[in-house]
């Protein structure tokens, strides 16, 4: 099996409504949904969602990517994913979201050629995974009744965004208690909000509330002020924006810098270096959590649960992206309507392909 050529689409999304953090407002979100087609016909099919508030990357410049690292694949084995992954990174460093959309379309036609699901491809068992649900930005009056409501759909765990303001924080995590109730887990995410002295008296005055994790509560690049905000704080903090490539994990436990990585297949270029990722943490104790872009659709989604349900040290999802959609132009896995439980298939790769309707 050989890679032939490389379709590649460009799709560009309205949110059912903005969705706000710390790095700024998404309203429209793009991706490039690409069909790796091989010359015995088969196909895997992949997405690549640039998003540059995290990664940097655009949508122009994603394609352009993906069009040079497709030229670079071409007569290669998609099933060989240690040299695909080679090959990629010979010819670029970093674009995460275009060798994640390579990789997850190998892995797709890996799948397929074994007849097996993904999940059990990866040595997984169980082919159900639960998520949590987040609740963007706004006023605590809102914030609270959104909690409310993802409660009353099921969900169990819910994250918070917050590093804007120091003293709406408080009262939007407050209301958001007061509402849910004690059961229901908290998770708390500053991407990149506070500062280190600024994130210690913000943790300090919220553990109260009862929350599992604080995630990314400084910039990326101070590794530092995470590290001092673990001696300060007798709260679990996790790394996102600070952990993209397995290198960045390795550092972050060096330092000693984290209780948790947040592992997403745009960051780091899809599931063969995620499982680097995972497997640097599980040796070190550190969990890892699974988390998406704004603007994913269910292929990426799929992709991401597949994986979080082969791997035991992956302890948290956030793969809520499509639950913001108005509508997906593929079917499989997961759809639009909230639910916690994200149910894989046992079709062969993925799971998911294109409806009908679009296909025509």
């Amino acid at each position: 099996m050989k890679i032939e050529r490389v379709e590649i689409a460009a799709n560009k999304m309205m949110l059912r409504k903005p969705f706000k953090i710390a790095l700024g407002v998404i309203t429209e979100v793009s991706n490039l949904t690409i069909k790796v087609i091989t010359d015995t016909g088969d196909f895997g099919i992949g997405e690549a969602t640039p998003e540059p508030l995290v990664t940097g990357e655009t949508l122009e410049g994603c394609e352009a990517a993906l069009k040079l690292l497709a030229d670079a694949l071409t007569g290669e084995d998609p099933r060989q994913l240690s040299r695909i992954h080679s090959i990629m990174n010979q010819c670029m460093k970093g674009n995460g979201s275009a060798k994640a959309a390579l990789d997850m379309a190998s892995y797709d036609l890996l799948g397929k050629s074994t007849g097996l699901p993904l999940y059990q491809l990866l040595g997984g068992q169980d082919n159900q995974v639960e998520t949590d649900m987040t609740i963007s930005i706004d006023t605590p009056e809102v914030m609270a009744e959104n909690a409310q409501l993802f409660v009353e759909q099921g969900f169990t765990a819910l994250k918070i965004k917050v590093g804007l303001d120091e003293k709406d924080d408080i009262e939007r995590v407050k209301q958001i208690r007061a509402a849910v109730g004690p059961a229901i887990e908290l998770r708390i995410d500053a991407n990149q909000g506070w500062r280190a002295k600024q994130a210690i008296k913000m943790i300090e005055q919220l553990q109260k509330y009862d929350i599992a994790f604080f995630e990314q509560p400084t910039p990326a690049s101070d590794i530092d002020g995470l590290a001092f905000i673990r001696t300060q704080v007798n709260q679990q903090i996790m790394a996102d924006e600070a952990a993209f490539v397995p290198q960045d994990a390795l550092s972050l436990i060096k330092k000693d810098a984290v209780d948790a990585v947040n592992i997403k297949l745009m960051k780091c270029g899809g599931i063969y270096p995620a499982l680097q990722i995972n497997s640097i943490c599980e040796a070190a104790n550190i969990p890892c959590m699974v988390g998406c872009m704004a603007g994913e659709t269910n292929i990426s989604i799929a992709a991401a649960a597949h994986f979080v349900a082969a791997q035991k040290n992956v302890r948290f999802a956030d793969l809520d992206a499509t639950f913001d959609l108005a509508v997906l132009a593929y079917e499989g896995v997961v759809g639009t309507e909230k639910t916690p439980v994200i149910q894989l298939n046992e079709a062969a790769g993925l799971g998911v392909k294109q409806k009908e309707e679009v296909a025509q």
